[in-house]
Parts: structure tokens; C-alpha cells; sequence
């Protein structure tokens, strides 16, 4: 019974970010559901100690169904990226419905394509400017959510994350294709040049950040940039994690002819093309403000290397 007295907190979408967080959630004592719109997500094996529930946020009376009763919801979907110009606004607007209705918060998870290419480290005041089809349709989700807040529809909170690294990320740099790769004795693969700094947000962080800005109301209103650890190159953070495994591992850049190439039969590879710039740049996260507010900090870096060839280990060796 005093379970189910607890909150209950919905977790839209059980991809990368999205598998993580139910576990988290349960630790704390909260009543979880998890939506998905359906096929294979990154959730694990059946679990009784949560609800699960399948349909498309972007029908707005599911999305109420959905998220009914919930003091927290937070929106981790993520469309698969040649998806986002038909999916990634309706279903945030499905989000922002749910949390409406059932008069809970709203965290939402978003990334930094919004800022463009950046001449110095991203904070939450740095300026739009899109170079990017994604980056625009991210400007657009972000003012939708922030224009609800403002007319006060609903409570929201902006969480944003740099790429990920970590333990099982399909569409992550340091992915399945890389992990075989590098255990085969070749080198790791990157977009753009593996010698430009490039913060890389640890994906349990991501989950550790969101359940944090649920649990404290400093949050609502605000777009907070998630702690990662200091910008090292591609090329560095690939040669801690072969250290890790016992590897002489090196990385290498994918040129862009040949992105397109491949592109021509992936259509997620196509769509990398465009993000390349990431990585033609010392591309930077400012996350003093998270940090500072909530006393967050990330899990250090020969921690999660460390977690990360374990996973390895147990997954590929």
C-alpha cells in the first residue's frame, strides 16, 4: 500500500537515455511507467517492478492515457534522425499534452545542435544559430516547450547532454560497430577529426541529471546544461578506453565522401553528414551552472571507462 501511495514517474521513450532511468527512479522509491511506441527498445528483460505501456505520443489521446496520473514525466524520445521533420515535433507536443493534463512536471531531454558551431564553450545563454536541418528542427521543439511554460500550460525543464558515451549506445560514437572493431585490432571510427576536443557526456550522467531536475523544483522554467567531464579528443578518450581493456587501440576520422557513400543504403548515416562540423571545431560543454546549483558532479572518467570495459568484457570477450 505505501507503494502506492508514492508518485508515479513516466518515462517517455526506452532508448538510450530512456532504458536508464527506470531503475534510477525506483531506487528513490517512485512508482515508474514506461512508454514506448513499440518493436525493440533498450529496456532489458521484463521487470514487474514498473509498468510498461506501448503507443505513439503523437496521438494526443494516447499521450493523455499514457502519462495520466503522473507527477513527473520525462520525455526522452528521440525519433531516429531521418524521422525528426515528421516525428520530432509532433511527439514533443504530445509530451507537453500529457504532463499538461495530468498537471505534472515536464523534464525534457535535448542535445546542443541548436547553438551550431561554436567559437567557444556552449552555456544555456549562448545564442541560437543552427547550421544544421536538425539544429533548426531543435530550436523549434525548444521554443514549443519553453512557449508552453511560458503561457502556463505546463512546468518545464530543458536538460541538454553533448554526445553520449557509455555501455550499450546503438547510435552513439563508441557504439557495437566500435567495440568489434577495436577488438579486432582496428582502429575506432569517428566523424570529423579524432584530434579536436570534444566533450562527451557520460549516458548514466544524462539519467543521474534528469532525476535530479525532477526531484528539485530550482529546475522548472530553465534549460540546464548536463555536468560532463572535460573536453579531451576523440582520439584520447578511444586510447583510455583500450588501456582499460588492455589494447593499443587508435582512432580515425570518417571523411565525408565516404559518410555519404555509406549513406546511400543507412539512412541514419546519411543524416550524419550534416553533424560533421561537431568535430571540425573544439566543440565544448559549459556545465558550471548544474554543477554549482545542484552539486552535481559527473562520474569521473577512469570510473566510467572502467564501468565501460566491463560492459565490454561481459558483452564482446
Amino acid at each position: 500500500m505505501e507503494h502506492e501511495r508514492a508518485p508515479l514517474h513516466v518515462v517517455l521513450g526506452a532508448g538510450q537515455i530512456g532504458s536508464r532511468l527506470p531503475q534510477l527512479l525506483l531506487a528513490r522509491g517512485y512508482r515508474v511507467r514506461t512508454v514506448r511506441k513499440g518493436g525493440r527498445g533498450n529496456d532489458g528483460p521484463p521487470t514487474v517492478d514498473y509498468e510498461r505501456v506501448e503507443g505513439d505520443m503523437a496521438d494526443l489521446d494516447f499521450a493523455e492515457r499514457a502519462t495520466h496520473g503522473a507527477a513527473v514525466v520525462y520525455d526522452c524520445m528521440n525519433p531516429p534522425y531521418h524521422q525528426w521533420p515528421e516525428r520530432l515535433l509532433p511527439t514533443g507536443r504530445g509530451a507537453l499534452h500529457g504532463a499538461a493534463k495530468a498537471g505534472a512536471k515536464l523534464v525534457a531531454l535535448d542535445c546542443l545542435y541548436m547553438y551550431g558551431r561554436p567559437s567557444a564553450p556552449m552555456s544555456e545563454r549562448s545564442p541560437y544559430a543552427p547550421c544544421s536541418k536538425k539544429g533548426e528542427l531543435r530550436v523549434e521543439l525548444s521554443e514549443l516547450r519553453l512557449g508552453a511554460h511560458r503561457r502556463g500550460e505546463v512546468k518545464v525543464s530543458i536538460a541538454r547532454a553533448s554526445d553520449f558515451f557509455g555501455e550499450n549506445l546503438p547510435y552513439s560514437t563508441y557504439n557495437e560497430r566500435f567495440f568489434e572493431r577495436i577488438l579486432a585490432g582496428k582502429p575506432g571510427e569517428c566523424i570529423g577529426d579524432p584530434e579536436m576536443p570534444h566533450s562527451y557526456t557520460y549516458a548514466h550522467d544524462v539519467a543521474r541529471a534528469l532525476l535530479v531536475m525532477g526531484e528539485h523544483d530550482e529546475a522548472i522554467g530553465q534549460i540546464w546544461h548536463i555536468p560532463t567531464n572535460r573536453a579531451e579528443s576523440s582520439r584520447v578518450l578511444t586510447r583510455r578506453i583500450g588501456r582499460a581493456l588492455g589494447l593499443e587501440v587508435d582512432m580515425i576520422g570518417m571523411p565525408k565522401m565516404a559518410l555519404r557513400a555509406m549513406g546511400a543504403w543507412n539512412p541514419f548515416v546519411r543524416e550524419l553528414v550534416e553533424m560533421t562540423y561537431q568535430w571540425e571545431v573544439p566543440f565544448e560543454i559549459d556545465d558550471s551552472r548544474f554543477r554549482s546549483t545542484f552539486h552535481f558532479e559527473p562520474t569521473p572518467i577512469d570510473d566510467a571507462v572502467t564501468n565501460i570495459a566491463a560492459w565490454v568484457r561481459s558483452h564482446f570477450i
